[in-house]
């Protein structure tokens, strides 16, 4: 029986696999085939092969319990990426993919079992060593994004941030150096930084392995609770602060990279229009 440990002895796929070789079409019960790519967020061959090998076993092919799915994995990933990247409801997903039904209970079982995480996990891990660097990293950046929130975000869990002039939640972020994600919190948007900032380095410690030992930060990200919480971990904490009498943009050493990851989950439209929803981003 296929053990999620043993996840990378499984054969690789590759650029020019001809049919879809996800888990339900190699040990499921649904026809062989693959949906045309249809989509600018629909994943290219060569970004399958790497979402493939790192893909978590599911509890069924395991005998953990539940039956075979009947919709292609690659399928359902794609619709998601489809909803995060243009923003649309569940229920107004292309017809070309599975029911919306049938997509959203797909992430919501795969995110309550952690797989979604695990995924994600994989894949930066993966992306670093083929940086040459460790799996794990020792330094981090931490920083967070206002954002507005629409209308159907409720009003205890949104707040009016005064210093962006924002009304709705805050995403607050740690990266490593390259600007992967390490871990992500979401609160309102009148949390300050430095009372949001040791919840989310207590649930990225708590994993197993981490190697953290260095975190640059902002000015905002001081008091003592904070101190107490890198101090609590062994986190070495530097501040990078703008040059005296500088005004205007400039680029800060290290927070241009925290700045960047920030950019990149801007460019996402769900991400946006619901005020940095939490489980949607890793």
């Amino acid at each position: 029986m296929l053990r999620q440990s043993t996840i990378v002895e499984l054969t690789r796929s590759t650029p020019l696999t001809p049919e879809c070789d996800c888990y339900v079409h190699q040990y499921g019960a649904i026809a062989p085939g693959r949906r045309e790519r249809r989509y600018p967020s629909d994943m290219t061959a060569a970004e399958w092969a790497e979402v493939r090998a790192a893909m978590p076993v599911p509890a069924w092919l395991e005998g953990r319990g539940g039956r075979p799915e009947a919709h292609c994995h690659r399928e359902m990933v794609d619709a998601v990426r489809y909803l995060v990247d243009n923003g649309v409801k569940w229920a107004a997903l292309p017809a070309d993919y599975p029911w919306w039904r049938a997509v959203y209970d797909f992430f919501r079982r795969w995110r309550a079992y952690g797989y979604v995480r695990e995924l994600y996990e994989r894949l930066r891990r993966g992306a670093r060593l083929r940086r040459e660097r460790k799996a794990e990293p020792s330094a981090g950046i931490i920083d967070s994004q206002s954002v507005d929130a629409s209308e159907t975000v409720g009003e205890a869990t949104r707040g009016f941030d005064g210093g962006k002039l924002r009304d709705g939640r805050k995403r607050h972020v740690l990266t490593d150096s390259l600007g992967l994600l390490l871990e992500v919190s979401v609160t309102p948007a009148d949390v300050h930084d430095s009372k949001a900032a040791p919840d989310l380095m207590d649930t990225f410690m708590a994993a197993p392995g981490r190697l953290l030992k260095l975190v640059w930060v902002d000015s905002a990200y001081q008091g003592p609770a904070l101190a107490e919480a890198f101090a609590r971990h062994g986190v070495h904490v530097e501040v990078v602060r703008r040059p005296d009498g500088q005004r205007g943009f400039t680029v800060l050493a290290r927070r241009w990279v925290v700045e960047r990851t920030l950019s990149w989950l801007s460019r996402s439209r769900r991400l946006m229009g619901l005020a940095g929803r939490r489980d949607l981003v890793p």
